[in-house]
């Protein structure tokens, strides 16, 4: 579990983060949506420790790591996977030596272990054939599966993701979010996605953050948001009238789903 307390983070007078709390769960998919400036990527950045906050708490499992020095930084981050938005694979090695080197710097066995590992890790994304094959010779989805091999190898309690479907058509984007969220469930990890897709939001999202001018302006699952009803949240999700549509439709299925409509009429506060 990730906690965020009241955390701020500021450059020079502009405040980028004005007092932001929330929890994130392992075992689920946690999303950072928002427009561009709203501060979403800053509050990742600030939860890898990519960044510092001027003030607050971010807590690992109850382990302030705002006040750890680096030494025990380092211990979480090897922890933590991360898939970058352009999957940031070495172009001179091949697609098993890229899995690899997280091993290589943090892990520990001889090769022959470090070698079954990687093979483990490629064969749950479906690339065990591409192991000696270089990123320029396979597609972008292949890629971020890469990615997310290489994320996964050291067994992390954590993952952050950078906007794992950008730059990939409509039905490979499916089967990323589709591979993130099996892994979620699998290894029971706390995943954290920054991401502008709606369908990962409509989806994957177990728990929705949404970042509006450096504040959490609402918080919810992907069931909770189809009836929230923040005039913001819904002007930045559904702002087309096809997606107006889409949110209708999707509605009247829910309100079908008697399990759904008992838990509606059981008194959960609307966000």
């Amino acid at each position: 579990m990730i906690e965020l307390r009241d955390i701020k983070k500021g450059f020079g007078d502009k405040e980028i983060l004005k007092g932001v709390s929330a929890t994130m769960e392992s075992g689920k998919v946690n999303l950072i949506i928002g427009s561009s400036g709203s501060g979403k990527t800053v509050m990742m950045k600030c939860i890898v420790g990519l960044m510092t906050v001027n003030s607050g708490t971010i807590l690992y499992n109850d382990q302030d790591f705002t006040a750890m020095d680096e030494h025990e930084k380092k211990t979480i981050r090897q922890e933590i996977g991360m898939l970058f938005q352009g999957s940031a694979l070495f172009d001179s090695m091949t697609v098993e030596q890229n899995v690899m080197f997280p091993l290589d710097m943090f892990g520990k066995g001889s090769y022959k272990e470090k070698k079954k590992r990687v093979m483990e890790c490629l064969d749950r994304v479906n690339l065990k054939d591409a192991a000696k094959r270089f990123p320029a010779e396979i597609s972008g989805g292949m890629k971020k599966r890469v990615g997310i091999a290489r994320a996964i190898v050291l067994n992390p309690k954590y993952l952050f993701c950078d906007e794992p479907n950008s730059g990939l058509d409509p039905q490979t984007s499916l089967l990323i979010d589709k591979l993130i969220k099996e892994l979620t469930l699998e290894y029971t990890i706390t995943t954290v996605i920054n991401t502008h897709d709606m369908n990962t939001v409509m989806e994957s999202g177990d728990h929705i953050i949404y970042m509006y001018e450096g504040y959490k302006q609402w918080e919810g699952s992907n069931e909770e948001i189809i009836f929230a009803k923040d005039e913001k949240l819904n002007d930045f999700i559904f702002a087309s009238e096809f997606l107006r549509d889409a949110k209708e439709m999707r509605q009247m299925e829910m309100f079908r789903d008697k399990n759904w409509r008992d838990r509606l009429q059981g008194g959960k506060p609307e966000k």
